[in-house]
């Protein structure tokens, strides 16, 4: 049974979710703060985290950043904030999606479902054994990432994008593309959710991120991993 956190000030949406969730059979656990949440992650087996964006001590933002130095678990803002630039920030701190407020209970368990579908299921793809494109190594037995012989440590959603760029290496995949193949969901318009993931492997893989050697844009058309 998956367990879920829900971290969020407002205890009328802590509780709302805690019976959508627990209605769908998951296990919830709540808390109100980012530091209280950041507790329960070091000390419980956490699936996934609904994190609001707003909240007292540490705020959303902060508390995503501290998360990513330790775990891969699936983050899903919860926010009020519906500017693009607020979201981009969210996606930066290291979000794999986001929630608007006020929110509809399908749409949450919609996004729930999909992104533990993501984390407990990494090897999805069609295997690739082992990939080796120039110094990048993937050993998709291992879910394992290697640059010149060095460990790179990729979130779930981080390595199947990779992995599903390696796997079709030399060909251009659009943004609608890569979002429908990688989130298996239908593109949701927002160009940027791919954009910033994009942007994070880059500068986990690359010596310059500017210059990228691997993971190269098609200016006008998409995305492609090079064929070295």
């Amino acid at each position: 049974m998956y367990q879920i956190l829900v971290a969020d000030d407002e205890k009328a949406i802590r509780d709302s979710l805690k019976i959508y969730l627990e209605e769908e059979g998951y296990r919830v656990l709540t808390c109100e703060n980012g530091r209280q949440a950041l507790q329960l992650l070091r000390s419980r087996e956490i699936h996934l985290i609904l994190l609001d964006v707003m909240m007292p001590e540490m705020d959303g933002l902060m508390t995503a950043r501290e998360i990513r130095k330790f775990s891969a678990v699936p983050i899903l803002f919860l926010t009020a904030k519906t500017q693009s630039t607020d979201k981009i920030m969210g996606l930066n701190a290291g979000a794999d999606d986001y929630i608007t407020k006020p929110f509809e209970p399908l749409e949450v368990l919609a996004r729930v479902r999909s992104n533990l579908r993501r984390y407990t299921q990494l090897g999805s793809l069609p295997s690739a054994g082992g990939l080796a494109i120039g110094g990048l190594v993937i050993d998709d037995r291992a879910k394992e990432v290697t640059v010149d012989g060095e460990a790179v440590h990729l979130t779930p959603l981080e390595y199947n994008l990779l992995l599903f760029l390696a796997q079709h290496k030399g060909q251009v995949f659009s943004i609608p593309q890569i979002y429908e193949q990688v989130w298996r969901e239908p593109f949701d318009g927002y160009e940027k959710k791919v954009v910033v993931h994009i942007s994070h492997i880059r500068e986990k893989i690359e010596i310059n991120p500017r210059e990228p050697r691997y993971l190269k844009a098609v200016w006008g058309l998409g995305y492609k991993m090079e064929n070295l």
